[in-house]
């Protein structure tokens, strides 16, 4: 049996049982959690939710709304059910065996009203240095960001929001495959520090949305010298505030 660890995320709130070793939650999932605007009733599908780190974040964070996780890993599904059970959070939370690759329809799920992911970051095995075996699943994208744009495109409603995270330099790809069934899209780029380029960026669109492209303030993560992360950072990944979006 592969080794796991159980760590706590939202300041305890969150128990996460994942592998030692290969893909594990971290600032990325957090954020993208923390991005999830889901109100009371509605539906939320994470794609390729793993072990159920975002998921069950989201989840706490948005206590009236039911999350569904999609993921096609035997090992991580299985992860993601047990870290469901481990939260008592049968009640509204569910995991699915399904792929991007394959045809949303084929789920047997109606569209929901808000979907999120956070995409493996490179389309070619040759862009990473050897990524470990355990990872790969979590770095490469076998079918890239064609697929999972399109495959979150046809798990949301008409009027309803897909949020990712992503790399910074793969923004103008994000936009371009958006901009067939989406508008309304706002982007915040994440800093390391104030002076350095954005590595990552949230964006969210919605589905049939007509408004113009926004440009949000940057979210920075460090001060020089100062601590792990800014307080507002730290807020965030406690579950004190979130990611909000401009109205």
């Amino acid at each position: 049996m592969d080794a796991v660890t159980e760590d706590r995320l939202l300041d305890g709130r969150v128990r996460l049982r994942q592998p030692a070793r290969g893909y594990r939650a971290g600032l990325d999932a957090a954020l993208l959690a923390a991005a999830c605007d889901a109100g009371p009733g509605q539906r939320v599908l994470e794609a390729g939710c793993g072990g159920g780190g975002a998921l069950l974040a989201a989840a706490v964070r948005r206590p009236q709304a039911r999350f569904v996780g999609v993921e096609r890993d035997a090992k991580a599904l299985k992860l993601a059910q047990e870290n469901i059970v481990l939260n008592a959070m049968g009640d509204r939370v569910e995991v699915v065996e399904g792929d991007v690759a394959v045809r949303f329809a084929a789920l047997g799920l109606e569209p929901c009203d808000a979907v999120f992911a956070n995409p493996p970051f490179f389309d070619d095995a040759s862009a990473l240095r050897g990524p470990a075996p355990e990872r790969r699943a979590a770095w490469v994208a076998d079918d890239g960001l064609v697929a999972w744009i399109g495959f979150l495109s046809k798990a949301v409603r008409e009027g309803g929001t897909i949020t990712l995270i992503h790399r910074a330099d793969r923004l103008g790809d994000i936009l371009a495959l958006l901009a067939e069934k989406c508008g309304s899209v706002q982007v915040l780029p994440i800093h390391p520090f104030a002076d350095e380029p954005a590595k990552r960026v949230l964006v969210r669109a919605i589905k049939t949305g007509k408004a113009p492209l926004r440009l949000l303030p940057p979210l920075v993560l460090h001060e020089r010298g100062g601590e792990k992360h800014r307080p507002e950072v730290e807020a965030i990944l406690r579950g004190e505030a979130d990611l909000g979006w401009a109205p």
